[in-house]
């Protein structure tokens, strides 16, 4: 171990007073995030305003990649040769209007909502610098700060800032990520070794038919009865073809036909996704959906084009790691505050930094039933508890500082 367990609890002791005395702060800034929200690819404000309060606040250089995403780096005492660790949080937000129930800082860009909880990311990791900063005397080695665009839309902002270079100069030993999850109550965090978040693809599908009169269906190719067929038989995907053991998930969640109560259209176009925790039944299933949407098509005198978009792959926790991070948590927050987590069949681009260095990524519990904030990500009412932003800076904090000494 790093620090002998008294000088462990007394830096812990240290570490939850400065993220408590931050807490004014830290609320203030997420607020701030909140109400300025920005799309994926579109961070320029947000980036501005993360640079200025670590150049101008922490003293520290940071540089751009990926046009909207900024790094820097904290140094320990004694750098040269020893540890590396990576902390990354994301800063883009959702095209969804809040609908916030009065709330003080809800969203002022009209249709842009921080409703999956980066704010509280990007929050919490400019408050774990700010503990970190003043504490680079108790670590040797580097804490790399990445504040990383795009996380909500293809091809993922994890990908081009790994393009232009964050896991180099210097290399991450280890990638740590963060994210708020409103299943788990504040105060308390959840760690999955392993296998943990799914892949992710996009399916767009044409079904070509011939259109005509409702009442003479006779004369015409139906694209609606088509594509009815197509959704029903895909299923077979993964009821009939994936292996049981192997989580798998394909749904449809927009289907346009524009037709009316009389006349059937000349196409209906169908999007959905796939997600598996599998890479080499991910590209059997893609060749899978392709064959059988031709061959349903085909069969009933239609055609089709599909296209599947390749997103993010699988994420996996290293185990080490993982098993490490969660030890160091249960001694920062205690034993009955670490959680173990589930399978999650949402993805995530950290996945992109999973296949490259060993990573851990977390949930920090934010849900205050008492307060109202139950809803789950991605809902237009959705908020986080700010209490939480205590432990989102300080466990952040603290588990850079043990990882470094591993």
């Amino acid at each position: 171990m790093l620090h002998t367990a008294e000088k462990r609890n007394a830096l812990i002791d240290i570490i939850k007073a400065q993220a408590k005395a931050l807490k004014p702060m830290l609320t203030e800034m997420r607020r701030h995030l909140h109400m300025n929200p920005e799309l994926s690819f579109q961070e320029y404000n947000t980036a501005a305003w993360v640079e200025d309060y670590l150049q101008n606040k922490l003293g520290l250089e940071s540089r751009r990649l990926a046009n909207t995403g900024v790094v820097a780096l904290i140094e320990g005492k004694g750098k040269e040769g020893n540890k590396v660790v990576g902390l990354r949080a994301d800063m883009d937000a959702l095209p969804i209007t809040e609908v916030s129930d009065g709330r003080p800082y809800r969203s002022l860009n009209e249709g842009v909502m921080h409703a999956c909880g980066h704010d509280m990311h990007t929050t919490s990791l400019l408050g774990a610098a700010t503990i970190l900063n003043t504490l680079s005397h108790e670590f040797s080695g580097t804490i790399k700060l990445v504040f990383q665009p795009a996380e909500e839309k293809l091809p993922g902002g994890a990908s081009l800032m790994i393009a232009d270079g964050v896991l180099q100069n210097p290399k991450p030993d280890v990638m740590i990520g963060q994210h708020v999850m409103p299943q788990i109550a504040t105060g308390k965090t959840g760690f999955r070794p392993g296998l943990y978040m799914a892949s992710t693809d996009e399916i767009y599908i044409t079904i070509h038919g011939k259109g005509g009169h409702g009442a003479m269906p006779h004369f015409n190719i139906d694209p609606v009865l088509i594509a009815a067929n197509i959704i029903t038989g895909l299923q077979q995907v993964v009821s009939r073809n994936a292996n049981p053991a192997v989580p798998s998930v394909l749904s449809f969640g927009k289907v346009i036909a524009n037709g009316t109560t009389n006349v059937i259209p000349p196409e209906v176009k169908l999007e959905g996704t796939f997600r598996t925790l599998n890479e080499q039944w991910r590209t059997e299933a893609h060749e899978k959906i392709t064959r059988m949407a031709t061959g349903i098509a085909e069969s009933m005198g239609g055609s089709v084009d599909v296209e599947i978009r390749r997103g993010y792959p699988l994420l996996q926790n290293d185990e080490e790691l993982t098993h490490r991070c969660k030890s160091a948590a249960a001694d920062y927050l205690g034993d009955e505050f670490v959680e173990n987590l589930d399978i999650w069949m949402a993805a995530e681009d950290f996945a992109y930094y999973s296949q490259e260095v060993p990573s851990c990524f977390y949930r920090l519990g934010v849900r205050n039933e008492a307060k109202g904030i139950v809803n789950s990500v991605h809902h237009p009412a959705f908020d986080t508890d700010e209490d939480a932003l205590e432990d989102g800076a300080g466990l952040f904090a603290w588990l850079a500082i043990q990882e470094l000494g591993k």
